[in-house]
């Protein structure tokens, strides 16, 4: 089921409103970014959005899809997945995978090339994208061309940079009661499984090319540094650029500045290569 929404989105976009049902009966809403004027084959882009997995609404993650359609042929799907004030894990891992297994089996009709699927997400929707693509490899059902996870969420353990951080928007408090409220029960034990936090992953083969930014001075510089040093290992290509004294997300909260800019045309040529280089199999 879907409807086209007119009056709430940009209209520089054709956005609609789609719902697909949880194996419990209740329904998960995903919102679908195209083109005013649509062509064929598009990249599929699952969007996840961040907000410490307990935060934010899809709909404010479409100043990127915009940013993703000025360089690409692309479809993207957002989907609004259960936060962590009211469930904890792994009910956004599920919701993830739910829009991706709906992604698949809509594509025909969303212009999606079945051949080139994307997770992409910042922050949190970072961290659930790093998961996702475990969660997905393992499953074996999706295959994946290429993910995303910008400044991403990925370890629940004190890291290098986490500890004492005191930067501004994301820090370690913000960080260690986001975690807790996330995993509940399971926050810190020692047997967590990867797909609640990626920076647990022991096997990193045979993921998808990913590309990745972060700021050096943020929570997640380490484990984000780890992360593409871990795919890198195990033969992925993975790619990270690092700003100087950038603080967490300060391409959504200082978004004029010019480091802003410069980090967001570095992602859209990334994206770019990606959509004209990644495909989920080897045929085109």
């Amino acid at each position: 089921m879907n409807h086209a929404v007119k009056g709430r989105f940009p209209k520089d976009m054709q956005v609609d409103e789609h719902w697909t049902s949880r194996p419990d009966g209740t329904q998960l809403r995903i919102i679908v970014a195209r083109s005013l004027r649509p062509k064929p084959n598009a990249t599929g882009v699952l969007w996840l959005h961040g907000g410490g997995y307990a935060m934010e609404i899809p709909e404010m993650d479409l100043g990127y899809a915009r940013k993703v359609q000025a360089v690409s042929n692309s479809v993207i799907v957002l989907p609004d997945y259960r936060l962590s004030v009211d469930f904890q894990y792994p009910a956004a891992l599920d919701d993830a995978y739910l829009a991706l297994r709906w992604m698949n089996d809509n594509h025909a009709s969303l212009g999606i090339n079945p051949n080139q699927f994307f997770v992409a997400g910042e922050s949190a929707g970072g961290g659930l994208t790093a998961a996702l693509t475990l969660y997905t490899r393992d499953k074996g059902e999706v295959p994946l061309a290429f993910q995303m996870p910008l400044y991403p969420m990925l370890d629940d353990r004190p890291t290098t940079s986490s500890v004492d951080n005191d930067e501004p928007i994301w820090n370690s408090w913000s960080n260690q009661n986001a975690w807790q409220m996330y995993l509940g029960d399971h926050y810190h034990t020692v047997d967590l499984e990867p797909y609640a936090a990626a920076a647990r992953a022991t096997d990193y083969s045979n993921l998808p090319p990913t590309y990745t930014f972060v700021g050096d001075i943020e929570p997640f510089y380490q484990e984000t540094q780890t992360y593409i040093q871990n795919l890198r290992e195990a033969g992925v290509p993975a790619h990270v650029d690092v700003y100087r004294g950038w603080f967490h997300a300060a391409d959504k909260f200082a978004p004029r500045s010019r480091i802003a800019k410069t980090a967001t045309a570095s992602w859209q040529a990334a994206f770019k290569h990606a959509t004209e280089t990644y495909y989920n199999r080897t045929s085109k």
